[in-house]
C-alpha cells in the first residue's frame, strides 16, 4: 500500500515538476540574441531582437524595454543590478527592482558584447565602430580604447586588471585595462573571432570564429591545447559553467557542442534546431541544464543528463524560412524580407518594427504601439507603392537614413511590385 499511495501521489504531482529538465521560455517577438543568469542562479535575462529585455523568475516575464534596436548582449552586474547593448549603440543599466533604465552611454556602431569588471566597478562593451567601451559603475566619466577593428567580444583578465578582446580582423589582443594600451597580439587566427571563453585558474582560453576553428589555447603561451574544430561555421557562441567543468559551443547550424574541461572530450553533440543558428549560449547555475537561443521568440534549456531526446529549436520552419510552393511571389518576398521584424495584423506584437497592417497611405512614424526612431518621427514620407519602391530599391540605409530599419534591399523591380500588391492585401486605404 505505501509503494501504491506513493505512486498515486507521483502521477497526481504536476507535470511540469517532473518535467523540470527541459522548457522553454515563451513571450518575445523575435530571435534571442543574449541569455545571463543570475548570481544567485533564480532569474534569466534574455535579450532580443524584438528591442527587448525578459527578465524571468519562476519562467514568468517581466519586460524591460528601453532599447531602440535588437538587444544584442546581457548581463547581470548583481542581483539588482543588469546592463544590456545592441543595434541601437546603447549600453544601458537596468534597476531589476523598478525595470528602470539609464544610459551609460553611445559607441558608433553596434555592440555585440558585454563584460562586467570582477569588482563590479565597470562594465566594458564591444563595438562594432572599432572601441571598447568603459563604463563606471559609480559615477566616474566613460572612456574608450581604440582597437582598430570590429569588436566581436571582451574578457577580463588578471582580476580586471587586462582584457582580451576579440576582433573580427581574425585577432585576439590584450590590453591593459586602466591605461587603455594595447599590450599584446595574443594570436591570429586569420577569420574573425566571435566568441571567447577564458578560465583562467585552469589557464586556458577558447575561442570560435567565422570559419568554423574553435581552439582552446594556453594563456601563458598561445599554444593550442586542444583544436576542436569540425566543419561548422560560424561559431557564434560559447559559455562555460560556473564549476569551469564543462565548455558549450553553439554554430551557424545549429549545433550545441558540449565539452568536458578536464580532457576536452565530447560529452554531447546536440542538433539544437531543425535550422538556423545558435546565437546566444549560458550554463544554468547549478550546470545542470544548457540555455539557447536562436530563431525562435523564445528560450530553449536541455538537461545536460540527455538533451538528445528533448525538442529542437525551430521545430516548425519560421515563415520567412517555409519553401511552400503555394504562396505568391509577393507573399514569400513578406516572409524572407519582412516577417521577423513586421506583423500583418492590428498590433505591432512585440516585434522589431511596427504592423504593416493598413501601411497605404500612412504617415511613417504614426503606429501607435511603437516607439520610433527620431529619424522616422521627422520624416515626411506617406507610404505608398512610390515610397515602399523606393525604400526597397535604394535601401532604408539610403533612403531614410538614420532610422533602425536594417540594411535591406530588394534588387528586382518585379519582385518589389509582387510584394507592394501583396501589403495592399492588409491595407483598408489607398494610395494618396
Amino acid at each position: 500500500m505505501r509503494y501504491l499511495g506513493l505512486l498515486i501521489a507521483l502521477c497526481l504531482w504536476p507535470l511540469e515538476a517532473l518535467a523540470e529538465d527541459f522548457f522553454q521560455l515563451k513571450g518575445h517577438g523575435g530571435p534571442i540574441k543574449g541569455i545571463a543568469v543570475s548570481p544567485d542562479g533564480s532569474r534569466i535575462l534574455t535579450a532580443s531582437f524584438d528591442n527587448a529585455l525578459g527578465l524571468w523568475a519562476n519562467r514568468q516575464p517581466q519586460w524591460l524595454e528601453g532599447h531602440d534596436a535588437a538587444v544584442n548582449a546581457v548581463a547581470f552586474v548583481d542581483e539588482a543590478r543588469a546592463v544590456s547593448a545592441g543595434d541601437d549603440f546603447a549600453v544601458r543599466l537596468w534597476d531589476l527592482a523598478t525595470g528602470q533604465s539609464s544610459v551609460l552611454g553611445h559607441h558608433l556602431g553596434k555592440v555585440l558584447s558585454l563584460a562586467v569588471s570582477p569588482d563590479r566597478q565597470h562594465v566594458v562593451s564591444a563595438s562594432w565602430d572599432g572601441r571598447l567601451g568603459v563604463w563606471s559603475l559609480t559615477g566616474a566619466a566613460p572612456r574608450f580604447i581604440q582597437v582598430g577593428a570590429n569588436v566581436n567580444d571582451v574578457a577580463f583578465a588578471q582580476q580586471g586588471r587586462v582584457l582580451f578582446v576579440a576582433s573580427a580582423d581574425g585577432r585576439i589582443r590584450v590590453f591593459d585595462f586602466d591605461r587603455g594600451t594595447l599590450e599584446q597580439l595574443f594570436l591570429s587566427n586569420g577569420f574573425g573571432v566571435n566568441t571567447l571563453v577564458l578560465n583562467e585558474a585552469a589557464g586556458w582560453l577558447a575561442f570560435g570564429a567565422v570559419d568554423g576553428v574553435t581552439k582552446i589555447v594556453s594563456l601563458d603561451s598561445a599554444e593550442v591545447i586542444k583544436d576542436i574544430t569540425l566543419e561548422r561555421r560560424p561559431v557564434l557562441a560559447m559559455d562555460m559553467s560556473r564549476d569551469g567543468g564543462m565548455l558549450a559551443v553553439g554554430d551557424g547550424e545549429g549545433y550545441i557542442l558540449l565539452l568536458n574541461t578536464v580532457d576536452w572530450s565530447i560529452a554531447s553533440d546536440i542538433k539544437a534546431t531543425h535550422r538556423g543558428p545558435i546565437w546566444a549560449l549560458a550554463f544554468a547555475a547549478d550546470g545542470q541544464n544548457i540555455h539557447a537561443g536562436g530563431l525562435d521568440d523564445a528560450m530553449f534549456s536541455w538537461p545536460l543528463s540527455d538533451p538528445r531526446d528533448a525538442p529542437r529549436m525551430v521545430a516548425e520552419d519560421r515563415d520567412f524560412l517555409n519553401g511552400n510552393d503555394s504562396a505568391s511571389n509577393g507573399e514569400r518576398q513578406f516572409q524572407r524580407k519582412c516577417s521577423i521584424c513586421h506583423t500583418l495584423t492590428g498590433d505591432s506584437a512585440r516585434r522589431a518594427g511596427p504592423t504593416l497592417k493598413d501601411l497605404f497611405g500612412r504617415p511613417a512614424g504614426t503606429v501607435p504601439d511603437y516607439t520610433y526612431s527620431k529619424t522616422l518621427q521627422d520624416a515626411e514620407i506617406v507610404w505608398n507603392g512610390q515610397t515602399i519602391d523606393a525604400l526597397f530599391d535604394l535601401g532604408p540605409d539610403v533612403y531614410i537614413a538614420g532610422s533602425k530599419m536594417p540594411v535591406q534591399r530588394i534588387a528586382r523591380a518585379e519582385d518589389r511590385a509582387d510584394l507592394i500588391a501583396y501589403l495592399r492585401l492588409y491595407s483598408d486605404i489607398e494610395d494618396q
